[in-house]
């Protein structure tokens, strides 16, 4: 008999169908208008040939522990041990190691998306666990807006704008008349969300659009950065080059009068400034369209004549959450604000700016008005911390200084680092970079259900279950609905749920009780549930279906907030609703910034070129500049292994994608393998061709499973991983935020034959 069994993973709420313990169908949520195709992939974290199936130790650390020869990692073989053994060794390292040199020296970033489950959540499971020891090493923001949303929080006083939580999707596609849309504003990258989702809603947002028929301008290097039947305007931008666009349109406006002086008298702080470095009075240059062509490889009438129409015009700025991986990342969202100040948009109905649109697939859509589940992480007794991004600089520099918001720290001396759930051999730059760095801690541990490159370099390895053979809760605040991930399956091998895992390590360290409160995982799921409940009830008056309730429908929704303006409040009376900025208005010239003097990150949007881009000198020898967007087919890198992913790829390799033209004279046809190159590494990739990407850009997905090979010349990688090319290099002084997208290489046509053993 086929059991039915409601369940939610990062890509969609589903119903997992079994028959005899195994796995036969999966369905999508009914209510959801567009289901991602990546819940079918759910199947194959059944994998046996992926999956860890037992506690394990790399022998070289079993024999010397700290003492070993860190070399081994990812080279020796692991020797299966118990888990009694298991959770002795990890206490004992936890024990050892904020004994000899301070909690600070143990690294707990745990950065990933490892489940959409708001109990299992191995980010939270771990934490809760080291804030009952002293605490740990952690990290502050994420490597989706590292830098977007330091400058976010700086100058428009808060993280609405950047998560989501702002003006809604559904405000801008009945009101806006003009969408610059710059980055993807696609369902193809609205397929996840963090917390699960039950409903994808952005497609239905945009048919809203193009039926009104509002005038989208797209602007990035991918024509297909927006679907077909929304009739985008293609502006193919050379990367990195956005906020001299953003800033040339700015210019044009104010050099015909057309600012709203009122606007910016009342509720911008540092108007005056800003203007005078768009008319040139600071530096001799105009920022107009004239100066703006040039840089941005678009044409100058083109820009000037959007500027023009855009006066009295209800406009809308989308940014995506990519154009801030860069050298530089502050800028765009910067100059994004500054122009949406200039046409005095932001706090009309439609009108504005916000960050992150179709970046995930909560972003702009129904907000909960109440809590979403969440395992509480206790109190952090330490305050150690890094910029999300700065894992390498951090293990290979201890105690050398960094910055982050105007204040002076010091990388602590990590002596062992517990990453539960999460890979960074995909999502971190410079991944040759980062394999001498994870080379300087005396001990890892991983803690994750499969194989991933990772946990193949760890010291011990704890083997978690997935979700579906566990029990949890997923909801956040960007759904409109709480969902049950009932257990599916039975737990593959001998691995545990992250909080049966962390449970045990608990009690060898003697704080079982603290981290447990006395529940086990139903009693946790019921207690979280209680909870937000409650807080539903009492503050908003709406009521929660009982837990058994919901636990058997396998869902219930929350009370929602839909088609808000953000900032419209304030924008009527700034005095009486003040922001959380230096001068409790939108701050577009900053005398913090001013006064810490970064030239890397000026005191108000600025055009500064960047170290790897198309006009640069280093385009000499790498002449094509490499951007990394998320797959299509998978969220990251999970999944990586499986059928519907691997039916993504070219020859087994993720494929790079480019221009025709490119293609040709690099002598490249569909199906080929290309060699991607550059300083920092080497890498393969299947060849794709396409006229909806621009000359001299080239686009290879990131999740691919890093896979170092080497031939006659040296290392190089055979998956597609493009984080062996990557920068990892922080985006300023002010955030320390990812890279990633200041990227140029060179690329060739590559015979499989040189590669060693292939």
């Amino acid at each position: 008999m086929i059991q039915r069994i409601p369940h939610c993973a990062h890509w969609g709420a589903f119903t997992i169908l079994v028959d005899g313990g195994k796995i036969v169908g999966i369905e999508p949520f009914d209510k959801d208008p567009a289901p991602s195709p990546i819940i079918q992939a759910v199947k194959d974290w059944m994998d046996p040939s992926r999956r860890i199936a037992g506690p394990m130790v790399r022998e070289g650390w079993l024999s010397k522990r700290e003492g070993s020869d860190r070399s081994g990692r990812g080279r020796e073989r692991f020797v299966p041990v118990g888990w009694d053994e298991a959770a002795r060794l990890v206490a004992g390292e936890i024990d050892r190691v904020r004994r000899q040199h301070g909690n600070d020296s143990i690294f707990a970033g745990s950065y990933g998306w490892t489940s959409a489950g708001r109990f299992h959540h191995a980010q939270s499971q771990i934490k809760r666990l080291l804030n009952l020891v002293g605490g740990y090493t952690g990290h502050k923001d994420t490597y989706s807006y590292g830098a977007g949303a330091v400058i976010a929080r700086h100058v428009l006083g808060s993280d609405a704008d950047y998560l989501g939580l702002g003006t809604s999707l559904e405000a801008v596609s009945n009101h806006a008349e003009v969408v610059l849309a710059f980055g993807g504003l696609t369902p193809r990258t609205a397929q996840n969300e963090a917390g699960g989702v039950a409903r994808h809603t952005l497609e239905t947002h945009l048919r809203r659009l193009a039926s009104r028929k509002a005038r989208v301008v797209l602007v990035s290097p991918r024509r297909d950065d927006t679907p077909d039947w929304l009739n985008a305007e293609w502006w193919p931008i050379i990367p990195g080059t956005d906020a001299a666009l953003l800033l040339g349109l700015a210019g044009e406006v104010v050099a015909r009068g057309r600012q709203d002086a009122d606007f910016l008298s009342r509720c911008c702080s540092g108007s005056d400034e800003f203007l005078a470095y768009l008319s040139g009075r600071t530096d001799g240059i105009a920022k107009n369209a004239e100066w703006a062509a040039p840089i941005t490889g678009l044409d100058a009438d083109r820009i000037r004549k959007l500027a023009v129409s855009l006066g009295g015009r209800r406009t809308f700025i989308s940014q995506s959450w990519s154009l801030q991986r860069a050298v530089h990342g502050e800028q765009p969202w910067w100059a994004a604000v500054g122009l949406a100040s200039v046409l005095g948009q932001i706090g009309l109905p439609g009108g504005g700016v916000a960050f992150g649109f179709g970046s995930t697939a909560g972003t702009g859509a129904a907000v909960t008005l109440g809590p979403s589940p969440a395992l509480p992480q206790g109190r952090k007794p330490n305050a150690s911390f890094i910029p999300v991004a700065r894992i390498a600089d951090l293990l290979l520099n201890p105690g050398a200084p960094f910055t982050y918001e105007g204040r002076e720290h010091r990388y602590p001396d990590i002596r062992l680092v517990y990453w539960a759930g999460g890979n960074p051999f995909h999502h971190h730059q410079d991944l040759n970079r980062l394999g001498k760095a994870w080379q300087r801690p005396e001990t890892i541990v991983v803690q994750e259900p499969l194989w991933t490159p990772t946990a193949q370099r760890a010291d011990i390895v704890l083997p978690a279950t997935t979700s579906i053979e566990r029990n949890d809760i997923a909801g956040n605040r960007r759904s409109e609905y709480v969902l049950a991930m009932r257990k599916a399956v039975e737990p593959f091998g001998q691995s545990r749920s992250d909080y049966e895992i962390m449970r045990h390590v608990a009690s060898e360290l003697g704080v079982e009780q603290a981290f447990t409160e006395g529940r086990d995982e139903m009693g946790w799921l019921r207690h979280l549930y209680g909870e937000m409940s409650t807080v539903l009830r009492e503050r908003l008056g709406h009521e929660m279906p009982a837990f058994d309730a919901f636990w058997e429908r396998g869902h219930a929704q929350l009370a929602c907030r839909s088609g808000y303006q953000h900032m419209a409040d304030f924008r009527a009376d700034p005095k009486a609703h003040p922001i959380q900025t230096e001068s409790g208005r939108i701050v577009l010239h900053s005398k913090t910034l001013e006064k810490l003097g970064y030239a890397d990150c000026p005191p108000h949007p600025s055009w500064l070129e960047p170290p790897e881009w198309l006009n640069g000198p280093l385009a000499e020898r790498f002449p094509f500049h490499l951007i990394s967007p998320q797959p299509p087919l998978k969220l990251h890198s999970q999944i990586d292994y499986g059928a519907l992913s691997q039916s993504g790829k070219v020859g087994g390799r993720e494929a790079v994608t480019l221009n025709p033209e490119d293609a040709q004279r690099l002598e490249l046809s569909d199906g080929d393998v290309a060699e991607l190159w550059n300083d920092r590494g080497r890498c393969l990739a299947g060849v794709r061709i396409s006229d909806s990407i621009r000359q001299g850009v080239a686009s290879l997905p990131t999740g691919a499973w890093f896979s170092p090979s080497s031939d006659a010349q040296g290392a190089i990688e055979d998956s597609g991983n493009p984080n062996v090319l990557t920068l990892d290099r922080g985006s300023s002084a002010f955030s320390g935020g990812c890279s990633a997208h200041t990227c140029l290489v060179g690329i060739r046509r590559y015979e499989l034959g040189a590669l060693r053993g292939k």
